[in-house]
């Protein structure tokens, strides 16, 4: 098993990005969460297990968390990105692109050959860093959902 990297941090006009763990401000993370369209209802600690098992990128105004994302990889060909998001009232900023730019770029991810997401609404965004809607995927990619957690977010 491959150890996590390094912490890495970036400024860019009063924000920062962080990979530092210990930054991370479970009270916004959860909170946002919880009101999403792909987690709604998350409880808080599994929210900061999936944090502690994966790569997370938290963007920081001061001391406070405005956004956040999170990849899961095995470092060498595999990255899945999750769970991205900018606080509403920081939005319109090229945060969530910068966010990308950075995640893109972090040095650890370099390797990787399929990266995968899910949105419903971010096409754009994702575009702009390489990522396509491909139905020819669709038909060699395979999903399982746990029925009872597809009932909530159905």
């Amino acid at each position: 098993m491959a150890d996590k990297p390094p912490a890495l941090e970036v400024e860019r006009g009063g924000y920062a990005i962080s990979t530092d763990p210990a930054r991370l401000d479970f009270g916004v993370i959860h909170g946002f969460l919880r009101e999403s369209y792909w987690s709604p209802g998350i409880p808080r600690d599994v929210v900061e297990r999936a944090a502690q098992n994966s790569l997370s990128f938290g963007v920081y105004q001061d001391a406070a968390q405005v956004g956040y994302c999170r990849i899961i990889s095995d470092y060498a060909t595999f990255a899945y990105l999750a769970d991205v998001f900018i606080l509403a009232e920081h939005r319109g900023q090229g945060l969530s692109k910068w966010m990308m730019a950075t995640v893109k770029s972090h040095p650890s991810l370099q390797a990787i050959r399929h990266w995968v997401l899910f949105t419903a609404d971010a096409h754009g965004l994702y575009a702009q860093f390489g990522f396509v809607a491909s139905p020819a995927s669709t038909e060699r990619l395979m999903v399982w959902h746990d029925p009872a957690y597809a009932e909530l977010v159905a």
